[in-house]
């Protein structure tokens, strides 16, 4: 199992339109061969700063799988005009076993 993390930066006082957006393009995500899950995070310090994580079965189900995908630039579409500046995305794996 891997975990996608973004971090979203997004322009000040478009919290709850993103947020909106974020919830929307969810079917998006969850329909995707090989996701596993997305939660999002909002920072408590820095209330325009979110961490998007989804949980993916491989590395390719993310970057080739979905990104090729029209869920995905659908879902760019929705919440990418909120973003102040681009994700900074990175792929993770556990090394802890639970």
């Amino acid at each position: 199992m891997i975990t996608e993390i973004a971090e979203i930066e997004i322009h000040s006082g478009q919290e709850e339109q993103f947020e909106e957006a974020v919830a929307q393009a969810l079917p998006f995500f969850l329909a995707a061969d090989g996701c596993h899950g997305v939660d999002l995070h909002r920072s408590v310090e820095h209330p325009s700063r979110y961490r998007l994580t989804v949980r993916w079965e491989t590395v390719e189900h993310h970057t080739v799988t979905f990104r090729g995908s029209g869920g995905f630039a659908r879902r760019r579409a929705m919440a990418g005009p909120h973003y102040a500046a681009p994700p900074q995305v990175e792929d993770v794996y556990s090394v802890l076993a639970p």
